[in-house]
């Protein structure tokens, strides 16, 4: 036991070395996401992701992500409602697969992008019409294009289909985004998605399209902390002053 003990000290300490920070000025992981769109950024090969999403009625997603290749990642999530709270838990049918492969490297004078397909939507699973609350990406492409101004500003932008069209809305979407830190370890994002495959027949939205915004504050060896403000633009019902979620994230290389 003692051995097991001494052993299991090891690997932690080891990992905690080669764990990095994931937002600010000190950050070396490409960042996956903006606040819920797709970046193109990736996994260093042989990393691994463990990133948990706390939202509405006792909501939780758990993701688990790794870097296969120099150009390709992939993943597995799974949540559901009333995890948090005393309320049943509903969880969703199937669990979210995500894989994304680096077409091209980012250079001086293009952005980098990657192809992707993730079936994982965000927050709360809806059986009636077999969608997420904020649908699932499913096929997309994303750019993204990093700056030095007063510290580190990347900048990100795609085009998505999405497979959860039993709403009645069959049109493909497109996101924009931005990242700015603020000092070493924090940094502020910004999303708009325009929301086009979520308006009209069974659609949830308005026609507003969804603004996102966040903070995300990494802590060290691989840990940051976020929070964001999502729907910011109320284009769903039931919204006051956007959706208020917490997202864990852990980062390590092997």
């Amino acid at each position: 036991m003692k051995r097991l003990i001494f052993i299991s000290s090891l690997l932690i300490t080891h990992c905690s070395l080669l764990a990095q920070n994931t937002a600010g000025d000190a950050a070396n992981i490409e960042p996956r996401y903006v606040v819920d769109t797709p970046t193109a950024g990736l996994l260093k090969r042989g990393a691994f992701a463990v990133d948990v999403d706390f939202f509405q009625n006792g909501g939780m997603t758990i993701g688990l992500s790794a870097g296969a290749l120099d150009r390709l990642s992939f993943g597995i999530a799974y949540g559901g409602t009333g995890i948090i709270g005393h309320d049943n838990v509903t969880l969703q049918k199937l669990p979210g697969v995500n894989i994304k492969f680096r077409l091209i490297d980012e250079s001086a004078a293009m952005p980098a992008i990657a192809l992707g397909f993730d079936s994982q939507g965000k927050e709360t699973y809806i059986d009636s019409t077999e969608r997420f609350t904020i649908k699932s990406r499913g096929f997309f492409a994303a750019a993204s294009k990093n700056y030095t101004l007063l510290g580190n500003l990347s900048v990100h932008g795609g085009i998505n289909y999405s497979l959860e069209n039993k709403d009645g809305n069959k049109d493909p979407d497109f996101f924009v985004g931005a990242e700015k830190s603020l000092g070493s370890d924090i940094s502020f994002l910004f999303e708009y998605d325009f929301g086009f495959n979520d308006y009209g027949g069974q659609s949830l939205g308005k026609g507003s399209g969804y603004m996102n915004a966040g903070m995300r504050w990494s802590w060290g060896n691989g840990f940051t902390l976020g929070f964001d403000l999502k729907n910011l633009v109320k284009n769903q019902d039931q919204v006051t002053f956007g959706n208020r979620t917490i997202k864990v994230e852990y980062v390590r290389t092997l």
